[in-house]
Order: C-alpha cells, then sequence, then structure tokens
C-alpha cells in the first residue's frame, strides 16, 4: 500500500558498463562518478533502492566510490561478446520489474542507461503506473530512449559534472603510489546558504511549489548529519527567515511551513538571470546557444560579481517550472542541447 505523503520513493537500477564507457569516451572522464546522480534524485524524493549492474572485474577502482553512496553492486559473471552484455540487461529487467510487482510503495523508477533495448522495460513500468525517469550520457544515448520516459535527465547537465570534466582535460599531476592507494576523500560539506538555495533550485526543476518541510527533508537526502541548530537557529524556519533577510530566498504562505522561492528581485539571482537573458539574445543570432557555452560567456562578462554563484544553477532554472523557460527566451533551435529531455 502506498504512502498518503507526496514524497517519492525512488528506486535506482543503473547499467554501470553503460554509463561509465560513455562517460570515457563522450566527456574524457577517467571514473564515472554517481555523485551528481545521487545529489539530482535526493532533490527528487527519498531513494531506498539502489543497485548497479557490470562484470566489476572490469571496473575494480569503482567499487569503493559507489559503496560510499550505498549502492548495491550486482555481479554479472563475464562472457564473450553480445550474451555478456545481454545477461546484464535480462538481470536488471527481471528486478526492475520485480520490484514494480512486489514494492508498491515505489512511486519512481530510475533506469540509469542510455541503450534503447530498455525502452520496452520503461514502457511497462509506466503501464504499472510507475513515474520513470532515465539518465544517460548525452552522446551515447539513443533516440528511442528519452521519449518513452516521463523525464529523462542527462549526465552531462548534472550539477558537478561540467567540472569532472574540465579536471579530466586539466594537466594531470603525478601521484605517489601510496597515494592513489588511500580511500577517496570525502566531500567538503557545502556552505550552508549555497547548501539550502541549490537545493532549492534543483526542488524547483521538478516540482511546483516547496515548503519548508519538503526542503529540509531534500537537504537532509543530500547530508544527513544537517541540522540547523549546528549554526545557530533553534528551527530549520528561522535559518530560512535569515536566508529571506539576506535576499537569498523568499517566503510567503504559512507561518509554521512557509512555501519558499528564489529570490526573484534584486540580487544575485535576478543579476543572474539578467546576464543569462543578454547572453542568450546575443548568441541567438547565431543559431543556438548550449548550455555550456552560455556559462562560459557569463562568466567571461561578468566573473567578478556575485551572480556568479548564481551561475551553478543555469540548468535547473532554464527547467524550472513556473518561471520564464527555454522557449520563452529562445534558447537556440537545438532543443536535444538543453539540460534535461521532459517527456509524456
Amino acid at each position: 500500500m502506498r504512502p498518503d505523503d507526496n514524497e517519492e520513493r525512488i528506486a535506482l537500477f543503473v547499467d554501470y558498463e553503460n554509463l561509465a564507457i560513455g562517460a570515457r569516451q563522450d566527456l574524457g572522464i577517467a571514473r564515472f562518478d554517481f555523485g551528481p546522480i545521487a545529489r539530482a534524485m535526493a532533490e527528487r524524493g527519498r531513494v531506498v533502492y539502489r543497485r548497479a549492474y557490470a562484470d566489476w572485474s572490469d571496473f575494480d577502482d569503482d567499487r569503493r566510490h559507489l559503496t560510499r553512496h550505498q549502492v548495491e553492486l550486482v555481479e554479472i559473471p563475464q562472457r564473450m561478446g553480445a550474451s555478456r552484455k545481454n545477461s546484464a540487461d535480462i538481470k536488471m529487467v527481471v528486478d526492475a520489474l520485480e520490484l514494480a510487482f512486489e514494492r508498491d510503495f515505489v512511486t519512481t523508477i530510475v533506469i540509469c542507461t542510455g541503450d534503447s533495448d530498455f525502452t520496452p522495460l520503461v514502457q511497462k513500468l509506466r503501464e504499472l503506473d510507475r513515474r520513470v525517469i532515465g539518465i544517460g550520457v548525452r552522446d551515447s544515448t539513443s533516440k528511442l530512449l528519452p521519449p518513452a520516459c516521463d523525464e529523462f535527465l542527462y549526465y552531462d547537465s548534472l550539477e558537478g559534472v561540467e567540472a569532472l570534466i574540465a579536471a579530466s582535460r586539466s594537466p594531470k599531476k603525478k601521484v605517489p603510489a601510496a597515494q592513489g592507494l588511500e580511500d577517496d576523500p570525502v566531500a567538503e560539506a557545502p556552505p550552508l546558504e549555497e547548501l539550502v538555495v541549490s537545493t532549492l533550485a534543483g526542488m524547483q526543476g521538478s516540482n511546483e511549489d516547496v515548503r519548508a518541510s519538503t526542503l529540509k527533508r531534500a537537504i537532509t537526502r543530500i547530508d544527513p548529519t544537517f541540522n540547523e541548530a549546528d549554526h545557530g537557529f533553534r528551527g530549520f524556519t528561522e535559518l530560512l527567515r535569515h536566508l529571506a533577510g539576506r535576499k537569498r530566498v523568499e517566503l510567503s504562505g504559512a507561518k509554521r511551513d512557509p512555501e519558499v522561492d528564489l529570490v526573484t528581485g534584486d540580487g544575485p539571482a535576478q543579476e543572474g538571470f539578467e546576464l543569462l537573458v543578454a547572453v542568450v539574445a546575443a548568441k541567438s543570432t547565431k543559431g543556438g546557444a548550449a548550455l555550456s557555452s552560455l556559462k562560459t560567456e557569463m562568466n567571461r562578462r561578468d566573473a567578478d560579481s556575485t551572480s556568479g554563484r548564481w551561475l551553478r544553477r543555469v540548468p535547473a532554472v532554464l527547467q524550472g517550472s513556473g518561471g520564464p523557460g527555454p522557449g520563452g527566451h529562445g534558447l537556440g533551435r537545438r532543443p536535444r542541447r538543453l539540460p534535461a529531455h521532459s517527456c509524456g
């Protein structure tokens, strides 16, 4: 029986070989980073099931990284040729269907792959009244898969991936052998204001209204150790009022559980949005505007502005509901380069 609250319960299935090879060949990322996917899903709901499928002898260095994100590793014994790939596909399909039939509390199933062979699975899951989100590397994703999903996210456009690509392209420093065997460094927690604002912006990409209670649940999914009391606030609403006073967020509605929105008047978000509109207008005469080129040009024009921090949220603003969207500002004639593909 499904829960009465509106929180999404998410099950995540990862065709790891497809994503890892796509990231390496198309994005130049040596090792696939699951972190951007974990954060994007935490902004959407509670992830209750995470499985990744691969012959892990080919991805031995990736095991530790995935287990840090509580991903269950499903071993697919090595076989030759197409039968090896089909083994992973079949196991993943069987597990996804079994979960859909046996765990009615799961509302959303995320299929991480760009392989069109999973299209029938997506269609069947939707017949079973599950919302299906797809995630894949843009250039290695079949054109048949995104239209089958309720929503499709390109890994390339998730927050944090652009920095991974840039780091992979920068000159590599030699690392001592002993240092290479150390555990992956634990990511440093973002500053309090940045954590709240960036999480809110990500949620507005897929929700109409964000309440304070919903926002806090999303933040604790990203950082389970989060506690506003550690920062000197008696409650989460008090923290939000503090941020509202600093023109970072806007509050409206009920006092106990107000609706939270990004600042739309004066402030960094407005400065950044106005800069975005100006850059898009300049580029629209040249046949379209890719997301990466937008952010590069915005940084070049206004590198020292307080709106610089807002640039990280450009993908969320472009796909946010209720606000000025890509179509309203003529982001160009190449929709395949938008950050996410919403399908019906």
